[in-house]
């Protein structure tokens, strides 16, 4: 199956759990309270209510990685076996004394002969993770930019190239500049993730202690010493992909302010007599703002296209 359609089928699978479990109306009433600025104290009872952790076992068992093994060993074919009840009560359980398992490290061999490490959590931490990401998910989606495309529901790398062919046709955009991020996931300063978490209004206290020690948790090395991280978040981990989008998102929203957002609230059109519009009006008056070239952006995770004209 094609990459991007097997992407769209599993994201649709998602809404559709959901909506079985019951789960979608909490979900939009958070993106709206989100959206219009509210802050949240109070998650824990939401993610670890019994339909939210019905729901994360479902989404992470029909994922082709839980069959692998974390530290200890166990699969979701171990779980299996557990009735509802003894499900959700251990999994209620370590959330009140939540402390992770170590984190196994592999390295993933890439097209260019080097390797990429990928962190394993175990398959219990990767349940209360899914339980968090569903409900912090909503929450930032209401904050982050359009122009945002990666580890994002209903968005692609189709729409990625979308955006950036309707933007370089709009504005005539002369260069586009491909930028990867060396070492992102690496190198994520947890003091300041933390201060961005805090600042999209995520605001309950037990829950930013436990994404701490999340991110703390001892990684074992293939040669099994063992490394305690001071900074970075694990790729393989469930809530990295949003963790990194949390992080650039200050970044979006600064790319975007410099030109875009501008070019939205300081203008008043202007029309010739045929009722086209100045563009060269336009362009004039926010240049005589900024010493900053005109640039637009569009990223897919650590991955991003500056757009700039001459």
């Amino acid at each position: 199956m094609n990459q991007n359609l097997l992407e769209k089928s599993l994201k649709n699978n998602k809404l559709r759990y959901a909506e079985y479990y019951g789960m979608m109306e909490t979900y939009d009433e958070l993106f709206n309270k989100s959206n219009e600025g509210k802050n949240f104290k109070n998650l824990m009872g939401t993610i670890t209510s019994t339909d939210n952790i019905l729901l994360a076992y479902r989404n992470i068992k029909r994922n082709n990685g839980s069959t692998t093994q974390g530290i200890d060993g166990i699969t979701i074919k171990n779980i299996e076996k557990l009735s509802q009840a003894e499900l959700i009560e251990k999994v209620q359980k370590r959330f009140n004394f939540y402390n992770p398992r170590k984190v196994r490290r592999v390295e993933i061999p890439k097209p260019n002969g080097k390797t990429r490490p990928l962190g394993i959590p175990s398959i219990w931490d990767r349940i209360a993770q899914q339980c968090i990401l569903q409900v912090l998910e909503p929450i930032c989606e209401a904050k982050f930019n359009k122009h945002s495309y990666g580890f994002r529901p209903l968005r692609s790398t189709d729409n990625a190239i979308a955006d950036c062919m309707y933007r370089i046709n709009k504005s005539h955009m002369q260069y586009v500049v491909d930028i990867d991020i060396q070492g992102f996931f690496d190198e994520v300063n947890h003091v300041k993730l933390m201060r961005q978490i805090w600042t999209l209004g995520i605001r309950d206290k037990q829950l930013l202690v436990i994404i701490r020690k999340m991110l703390k948790a001892p990684i074992v090395l293939p040669d099994g010493s063992i490394q305690f991280p001071t900074k970075g978040t694990p790729q393989g981990g469930i809530l990295s992909p949003l963790l990194s989008n949390i992080c650039l998102n200050e970044f979006d929203w600064w790319i975007a302010r410099q030109w875009e957002e501008r070019e939205c609230s300081e203008l008043v059109p202007q029309f010739n007599s045929k009722g086209t519009r100045h563009k060269s009006h336009d362009y004039r008056k926010l240049r005589s703002s900024t010493t900053l070239k005109e640039v637009y952006i569009v990223r897919y995770a650590d991955d991003c296209a500056p757009r700039k004209c001459a």
